[in-house]
């Protein structure tokens, strides 16, 4: 049996969605095809291995059990990354699936250390992590191919106020010819982490102000009445779209606390009520947008329809959805047939599959 490393938390905002997302992975995970590796990352950046029960890593005290078997048992519980002569990752699994929402994890950062161990991995590479991750970039790639968006500004945090801290009062034009209310996001963070609704200048310094906690770089979008409809796509050079899923949420927009805290408050409608031809282009935009950013594996595709006008719009590519009790990745795949555990089964063997083909091309040396 594949020996598989579920690497989970991390130095991110998204931490605790991680460790949600990863219990639930190892509770789908088939143990009579799969050993499972869990492997730690605090919010300082410590690997740790750890062997107890999936409900502690839901709640957080994975880490003191991780850390007191390691001072209890260094022999079995030490390991180096990137190993140099000792017990590093290739020797600990066959393959990796990085279950590290957001920054160090999402953004091709893991990708890449697993390129540099030669460890098999599941989803989006370098590339296609990277370019996902800062919507700014993702964006600039959909508009060269003139994929459906909503209107938005990209702001550097640098250019929000000057060295006294005082603000910068020519950036507000720009911003507030999109139309208030907009929306203010960090461009390389998931989850809704950072993200906030304005409708009026305070509220957007404020917002700006928040999301430059994050990130240096940031999105501003109009606020559009819509509804927020996604896809969930698995494959690597063939791709294939699951059903489309709508999000009714009771917040405001479908912010952090509905997608993990308030779960229950928010209704997933799967499929979608919408027309089919909705649905088709829904999808057929999903596997454009996934393919142009050199995606691979898996990922989750999120739109929004204009509720006035019937327009689609794609709002982003997520290369590492949540896999929560809450969350629509797995659920898009069920609606189309494929049940928790078969879904990683196929991850897996869809990483295997760009591992080898990866390697059998030339290297220059």
């Amino acid at each position: 049996m594949k020996r598989v490393g579920i690497i989970f938390g991390g130095r991110s905002g998204e931490h605790e969605v991680s460790l949600l997302s990863a219990a639930s992975v190892l509770k789908a995970l088939d143990r009579e095809k799969f050993i499972p590796v869990k492997i730690g990352i605090t919010r300082k950046g410590t690997w740790l291995l750890y062997d107890g029960p999936e409900e502690k890593i839901e709640d957080g005290s994975w880490e003191t059990l991780a850390k007191a078997s390691l001072a209890a048992d260094p022999e079995k519980y030490g390991i180096s990354v990137v190993s140099a002569g000792g017990k590093g990752l290739k020797d600990l699994i066959d393959f990796a699936l990085p279950i590290l929402h957001g920054t160090y994890g999402e953004d091709g950062t893991i990708q890449g250390l697993l390129e540099m161990a030669d460890v098999p991995y599941g989803g989006c590479g370098i590339t296609g992590s990277a370019l996902a991750m800062d919507k700014i970039l993702a964006k600039t790639i959909f508009e060269k191919l003139g994929l459906p968006q909503v209107p938005y500004r990209a702001v550097m945090a640098e250019d929000l106020q000057n060295p006294e801290g005082e603000w910068k009062e020519d950036i507000f034009p720009p911003l507030e010819e999109l139309g208030y209310p907009l929306f203010v996001k960090p461009a390389n963070l998931g989850s809704s982490v950072g993200i906030s609704k304005v409708r009026n200048r305070d509220q957007l310094k404020r917002a700006l102000a928040a999301a430059a906690e994050y990130d240096r770089r940031i999105v501003v979008e109009k606020g559009l009445e819509v509804r927020e409809l996604e896809t969930a796509l698995l494959g690597n050079h063939e791709v294939k779209a699951a059903v489309v899923g709508e999000v009714i949420s009771g917040a405001d927009f479908y912010d952090y606390e509905a997608k993990y805290i308030n779960g229950d408050d928010a209704v997933l409608q799967i499929p979608a009520e919408v027309p089919e031809e909705i649905s088709e282009e829904i999808r057929r935009i999903a596997v454009d947008a996934y393919k142009a950013l050199d995606c691979a594996g898996f990922a989750r595709a999120d739109f929004f329809l204009e509720k006035n006008t019937g327009k689609i719009y794609i709002n982003e590519i997520n290369t590492i959805p949540g896999f929560t009790r809450f969350s629509m990745f797995p659920r898009l795949w069920k609606g189309a047939g494929l049940e928790y555990s078969v879904l990683i089964e196929r991850i897996v063997e869809l990483g295997y599959e760009r591992y080898h083909a990866k390697n059998r091309r030339k290297t220059n040396l």
